[in-house]
């Protein structure tokens, strides 16, 4: 698992998602961090099988999308990466993630709660974790199997993770 903190910095920069080229954001990630160019690429294990034998892997958790925090003024350099397409935003304008969707997908990467990559919905309630190691964090309460999972979200790149959660530790948000 790749992580740089989401610190709070004073300046102007701000995490935005760079759409790479397929099975490029491992290689985007280690040449961001060549350049000491603060970077997210939240993974997750799978276990691959081949013909002779299985191996656990890890994958990027947003296939195709690698998370960068960045001045406007190194927007050149970053686009000049090997493997990145581009900075995702609308028209020619790269557009900023909110910093408290960077720490939720930091904070649930730095939990020991199993997690997965989960289809980005719009409906469904917003909640708030109110005790447990995912406490604070904000995301939509669905139900699978019988059972709860929070989801939390990218809007931008609309791509998101769900963990198992008990409804309990949860409270309506609004």
């Amino acid at each position: 698992m790749s992580v740089e903190p989401a610190t709070n910095q004073t300046n102007s920069s701000h995490w935005y998602a760079l759409r790479t080229r397929s099975r490029h954001e491992k290689m985007v990630r280690d040449q961001l961090m060549q350049q000491g160019i603060e970077h997210l690429l939240p993974t997750v294990k799978r276990l691959s099988q081949w013909k002779d034998r299985k191996k656990e892997v890890e994958v990027p958790l947003f296939s195709g999308y690698c998370f960068v925090r960045f001045e406007p003024d190194q927007k050149l350099p970053i686009l000049k990466t090997v493997g990145v397409v581009d900075i995702v935003g609308s028209g020619q304008r790269p557009e900023p993630i909110p910093d408290e969707e960077i720490i939720a997908i930091q904070t649930l990467m730095a939990s020991v709660l199993p997690y997965d990559p989960h289809p980005y919905l719009q409906e469904g309630m917003l909640v708030e974790v109110i005790r447990g190691p995912l406490q604070g964090i904000r995301g939509m309460l669905l139900r699978k199997d019988k059972r709860h999972r929070l989801v939390i979200g990218v809007r931008l790149i609309q791509q998101a993770a769900a963990v198992e959660i008990d409804t309990g530790d949860v409270v309506a948000v609004g």
